[in-house]
């Protein structure tokens, strides 16, 4: 595993810790590593915990990258889709223990888990893509649609609303929040009744539950993505 993310086994549950000493971006080099840890996990673990550093979950995709150019630009969010996707038609179930900011790319991270544990303090938790003059793309519009309250997507999407974490709650980013001290230990106990359940059973009603949206999302990508891109 790449140093920017350690994998742990805990009890069967595989545990996925990114750290890249900042705010945890997805890079390429990020993106790999959480594949990899997937990969592994799906081979030898019941389920999955995903977490981030102190105070920092994922602030999303790699700005660097992101301003470098469309061609760079349009690879990374491909890669981070592809990502994205995988997490979130996991054979496996996957929980998400949000130790802070989730921002952007971070947010629809959180999006994909199948039960969702935080930590609450000052931190910004949300799809911010408008508020910075960018359209929502179609892939984040749709796991928005599935995951968040209605009565919160206009304003979490149109608005580019970002939340508290009690906020985050109510929108649908986060199922609970705990102490930072057991943040960890809750998501684990999520993790071993998840990973308790009938693989084939979990993984038949998770396909039928998201496989309409993966669909889409992936259907739609490459055009949604040249039409988000600058005309050169």
């Amino acid at each position: 595993m790449s140093e920017l993310v350690t994998y742990s086994i805990e009890r069967s549950i595989a545990v996925l810790r990114m750290d890249d000493g900042k705010a945890n971006a997805l890079s390429t080099e990020m993106i790999a590593a959480l594949d990899a840890g997937l990969s592994r996990a799906e081979a030898e673990a019941s389920a999955v915990v995903l977490t981030g550093r102190p105070g920092k979950f994922n602030a999303g995709f790699d700005l660097r990258v992101m301003m470098s150019g469309p061609e760079h630009a349009t690879a990374l969010l491909q890669r981070g889709a592809a990502l994205l996707m995988r997490l979130y038609g996991c054979p496996i179930p996957v929980v998400h223990a949000c130790t802070g900011h989730a921002l952007a790319g971070g947010a629809l991270i959180l999006l994909t888990g199948d039960q969702r544990v935080g930590v609450d303090g000052a931190f910004r938790l949300g799809l911010n893509e408008v508020a910075l003059g960018m359209p929502v793309p179609i892939l984040a519009m749709e796991l928005a649609r599935d995951r968040l309250t209605t009565a919160e997507l206009g304003r979490a999407t149109l608005q580019g609303t970002v939340y508290d974490p009690k906020g985050a709650v109510a929108a649908g980013y986060l199922d609970e929040l705990v102490d930072e001290a057991s943040l960890l230990s809750r998501a684990l106990e999520h993790a071993a009744r998840l990973g308790g359940l009938s693989r084939t059973a979990f993984q038949a009603t998770k396909a039928r539950l998201r496989g309409r949206t993966i669909e889409h999302i992936t259907s739609t990508l490459d055009a949604d993505m040249q039409s988000l891109m600058p005309k050169g």
